[in-house]
């Protein structure tokens, strides 16, 4: 593990900074790095991070990262603002960690490839679970429910801080929900996690209760209730 690795590790859980584990870590070698802060491209995902939330330079060195235009994504419990930076947005969320799931396979999913991308992106803006992007499906093991040909549920794996896999993407087309789909799509995702030797984690919206009841009913217990704040740098307003 590399010095900026290390940095604050002692005094945080690794899930904490998920984004930045993963990108200095399992995803480091899709990471694009300017200085103290990296980011996925922007075709896969839109998260990003710094090496030491309290260090200026960090966050001087995302905003050189992602531009005028970018955003960053900070999921905490309480967060200080830095200098140089705006809160454009903020909503509850949960995330939630799954040392208890029992993942249970499902010969009857269809892994999904890059030739399915189309669908998954028309699947994704109908259900719209959150961020879902051209190249997200390279972070793999993306599983999906067909009915009548047509795609009408999926999940898969997105953030992979060492030893965690975030279980990511999960939706039902709405004239297929209550079927069980979603249950049978996290288990089985769960399961290929647990097979790597990995434990899975998800975050969903605070207020979606139906969700978060469903993810504890499957094992899922909730480690920590914040907020997402979206950022973006306060020169422009």
């Amino acid at each position: 593990m590399n010095s900026v690795q290390e940095i604050k590790e002692s005094d945080q859980h690794i899930l904490d900074r998920a984004a930045w584990y993963s990108l200095s870590g399992p995803h480091a070698h899709l990471a694009e790095i300017h200085g103290l802060a990296r980011r996925y491209p922007t075709d896969i995902s839109p998260f990003n991070a710094v090496a030491d939330e309290s260090n200026s330079q960090a966050w001087s060195d995302l905003h050189q990262l992602i531009g005028d235009d970018g955003f960053a994504i900070v999921v905490a419990q309480d967060f200080t603002v830095p200098n140089g930076w705006k809160i454009e947005q903020k909503f509850p969320g949960v995330q939630m960690s799954g040392e208890k799931v029992i993942g249970v396979s499902d010969p009857d999913l269809i892994p999904l490839t890059t030739a399915d991308v189309p669908e998954m992106l028309d699947l994704i803006a109908r259900a719209q679970p959150g961020p879902f992007l051209p190249r997200t499906i390279e972070l793999g093991g993306y599983l999906g429910i067909r009915v009548d040909g047509k795609l009408v549920a999926m999940a898969g794996r997105r953030l992979n801080p060492p030893g965690w896999v975030e279980i990511s993407a999960v939706c039902t087309d709405e004239e297929h929900r209550g079927k069980g789909y979603a249950a049978r799509l996290v288990l089985a995702v769960a399961a290929g996690i647990q097979e790597s030797g990995q434990m899975p984690f998800l975050h969903t919206s605070g207020t979606n209760v139906n969700a978060i009841r469903l993810y504890e009913k499957l094992g899922f217990n909730i480690r920590v209730r914040g907020e997402f704040n979206i950022l973006k740098p306060a020169r422009l307003y």
